[in-house]
């Protein structure tokens, strides 16, 4: 028995959404794979840090997430950047849409994952771009921070 109960498998995660965007608000989402898209993501293969996800219609599609091609799967493999329709209740659907629309928010995944009972989810986080001078305040207050630990750490 290797895996603990209750741990999340980490497929793939999107660090920079932290530093370009204030994330607002954050949501968890199933998204609609394919087997073969599923046994890639299962070898822990997978980029989402170019990817984004809006409205089509009624329902919301993660675009441009990359899923390599499953070696084994022969002629029967996905597309590597195709649309993928996530997994909401209407009412969250509805708020991130209208949020999208009136408030020109975007909606950025920030993990890939498997849940507990093995299936694979994406957290989505309604976002707001920084400026660069949003930026540079965040790299300040990081390298402060840096510092300050190796100044307490050095004197203690």
């Amino acid at each position: 028995m290797s895996e603990k109960k209750g741990a999340q498998k980490m497929v793939a995660d999107n660090r920079k959404a932290r530093f370009h965007y204030e994330l607002l608000d954050t949501f968890e989402a199933g998204i609609v794979l394919a087997g073969t898209e599923v046994k890639s993501l299962r070898l822990g293969k997978a980029t989402i840090g170019e990817s984004y996800a809006g409205p089509s219609g009624d329902d919301l599609l993660l675009f441009n997430a990359d899923i390599p091609e499953y070696l084994q799967a022969n002629r029967f493999n996905h597309e590597r950047k195709r649309p993928r329709k996530l997994l909401l209740h209407r009412r969250q659907i509805a708020k991130l849409i209208g949020a999208v629309q009136r408030d020109g928010l975007t909606i950025v995944p920030t993990k890939l994952y498997f849940n507990e009972q093995g299936r694979a989810k994406i957290e989505l986080a309604l976002a707001r771009g920084k400026t660069m001078g949003d930026k540079r305040e965040t790299e300040k207050k990081r390298d402060w921070q840096r510092e300050k630990g190796r100044l307490l750490r050095d004197k203690g």
